[in-house]
């Protein structure tokens, strides 16, 4: 994990302003998640602790979470201890993932004790454990038995013990007369991390990518010169680390701009594959990225049941227009039915009862010879009229078929449409929005609450200004785009839509300015592009008109639209940071 010693030392630092703080107040928004607010002379700030087995950390945070209405047992045992208490040290435990937070405070006597707060930063072992000043465990927000550990218990009442140490040396303890040892180990960054203690995956990378310029480097590649360049940049980091030379920083993708890592060095590895966003604070960086991360995973949660119930209506869909099409193609023989019939009743003086077949002329294709099947158990009137009866059934089916198949048609576009808005929304709300309009569609049941609601929600499409001062407004739903395109906008105004892709319906208003600059139009299209279906194309085509020339045909579903007279241009899918966004 990218959460190694070296990013807890840099955060340490940043974390003594804490130093001398009291301890306001505490809450528990998460199983196994603290947030601390502590007040010093001049500020107030908010410390998360995180035990999650997938995002376990500690730092300053601005971000709120909604907190349960009962505070949990942990949080109440916390508030219990430590509540008004003085924060008097926090350190880093050895050259560890592991935080103390040393806070003195007033007992229920009014005797003045200290406890200690261990933060363990661990993956799934991660923990939150209090500790009295005889070193004994107060309480912990994750129980850990024999059944889990038999190595090292955590329950109330036993003494704390740190956790076993690694046959590593430590980053700080390292020296140019370590060895590194290559054997059964297939490349060399993975070497440094089976010997070195406390730098990641990434930190071992970087360490490579300096002396070689990549980090695939097999042992087999480290020749004498190369194995002293190395132990060379090992030093370098420790001096760094001991110096407190710290660089924040988050590395996201250069193509689609999802978060890829964080770290406390400098990253060069990415190349022009990652874009490295420089901070201030390491707080500033976990703050950012586990946010970013947590919201991701929450709309990961939120949407998965909309995309599998929008996946298999898509699939059943294009099962019922393969059925259909199938009909269509059969219902082509009707008029060959037809022909069949008036051809039998012509010729009925010349077929014999118990005939199979007949051979007539085609009076319907120049006179030509034609074979016509017969049922032998009926007579040749009961022939003709079996031929007139496949024809009306075929007639009524090609009605049908094309009746269905229009209205199938129209259903798969809405459908994708909508699982376009699911896969590039960015927002909880946007995905409730989505639910309350499936739900008013009939494809998913309507929720008490909603049923209770008298007024639908008024649709809040997104707003971003364009670098010359141009809004530009961005439909987060079906329901949105029609309220966006049919009422929001006037005649005269701009619409942008991603050419045969799905995606939002984009506006330029004019307001009293009717000419629009070329360097709008092309903000306006990079939206419409991101916030659809080609998200991750590199070229997308967007066509634009004026809104007069945008209809909507009766009885169409949600964000369904018809456009003529129209433009098109190619853009790259971007959120541009020159636009400002409400």
């Amino acid at each position: 994990m990218a959460f190694d010693a070296v990013a807890v030392r840099a955060l340490v630092n940043e974390l003594n302003i804490l130093n001398g703080g009291r301890v306001d107040k505490i809450y528990q928004p998460e199983r196994d998640e603290i947030v601390i607010a502590v007040r010093t002379y001049d500020a107030s700030y908010k410390l998360l602790l995180s035990a999650s087995p997938a995002h376990p950390r500690i730092h300053l945070t601005s971000h709120s979470k909604k907190n349960p209405k009962t505070a949990p047992l942990f949080c109440m045992l916390l508030r219990k201890h430590l509540a008004s208490g003085r924060i008097k040290d926090i350190s880093q435990v050895g050259f560890e993932r592991i935080v103390k937070i040393l806070i003195e405070s007033y007992d229920e006597l009014g005797d003045y004790t200290e406890k200690t707060l261990y933060i363990e930063i661990m993956g799934r072992h991660s923990n939150i454990i209090l500790v009295n000043n005889e070193g004994r465990v107060i309480d912990s927000i994750k129980h850990i038995d024999e059944s889990v550990s038999a190595v090292r218990q955590i329950l109330p009442g036993c003494k704390y013990e740190l956790p076993p140490v690694q046959d590593k040396v430590t980053l700080l303890d390292w020296t140019n007369d370590c060895d590194i040892d290559f054997l059964g180990i297939t490349r060399v960054d993975k070497a440094l991390i089976s010997r070195i203690s406390g730098i990641s995956p990434l930190t071992s990378r970087e360490l490579v990518y300096k002396v070689f310029g990549r980090t695939d480097v097999l042992p087999t590649e480290v020749n004498t010169n190369k194995m002293a360049m190395l132990k060379l940049e090992i030093a370098r980091l420790q001096g760094a680390v001991l110096n407190n030379e710290f660089s924040p920083c988050i590395i996201e993708d250069s193509e689609t701009g999802k978060l890829v890592e964080f770290s406390s060095i400098p990253i060069k590895q990415y190349e022009t594959l990652g874009i490295v966003k420089q901070y201030d604070t390491m707080s500033e960086v976990l703050d950012d990225f586990y946010y970013k991360k947590d919201v991701n995973e929450r709309m990961r949660q939120k949407t998965a049941d909309l995309i599998k119930l929008l996946n298999n209506h898509s699939e059943r869909i294009a099962k019922k227009m393969t059925i259909l099409e199938a009909t269509l193609k059969d219902a082509e023989k009707m008029d060959t039915y037809r022909q069949y019939a008036d051809l039998i009743t012509a010729n009925i003086y010349r077929i014999k009862e118990g005939s199979d077949s007949i051979e007539a002329e085609n009076y319907f294709d120049d006179m030509s010879k034609v074979t016509i099947k017969l049922d032998p158990s009926l007579s040749p009137s009961q022939n003709a009229q079996r031929y007139y009866k496949k024809y009306n059934t075929a007639k009524t089916a090609l009605k049908e078929a094309q009746k269905q198949l229009k209205n199938s048609r129209e259903e798969l576009l809405y459908i994708n449409s909508t699982l376009a808005m699911v896969e590039t929304a960015d927002r909880i709300e946007d995905i409730s929005s989505i639910r309350r309009e499936l739900a008013c569609e009939g494809y998913i049941k309507k929720t008490r609450n909603a049923q209770k609601k008298v007024k639908a929600e008024t649709s809040k499409p997104m707003h971003f200004v364009s670098s010359d001062g141009f809004d530009i407004y961005v439909g987060r739903n079906n329901t949105q785009n029609d309220y966006l395109t049919l009422k929001l906008a006037n005649a005269g105004d701009w619409w942008f839509h991603t050419k045969d892709i799905h995606g939002s319906h984009t506006v330029i208003k004019l307001g009293l300015d009717k000419d629009v600059p070329k360097n709008t139009i092309l903000e306006a299209a990079s939206l419409a592009a991101y916030y659809s279906k080609a998200r991750e194309s590199a070229q997308v085509p967007v066509d634009y008109t004026q809104i007069r020339n945008v209809k909507k045909p009766n009885g169409a579903k949600p964000g369904m639209v018809i456009y003529e007279h129209y433009n098109t241009v190619y853009v790259k899918p971007e959120l541009l940071q020159t636009l400002n966004k409400d």
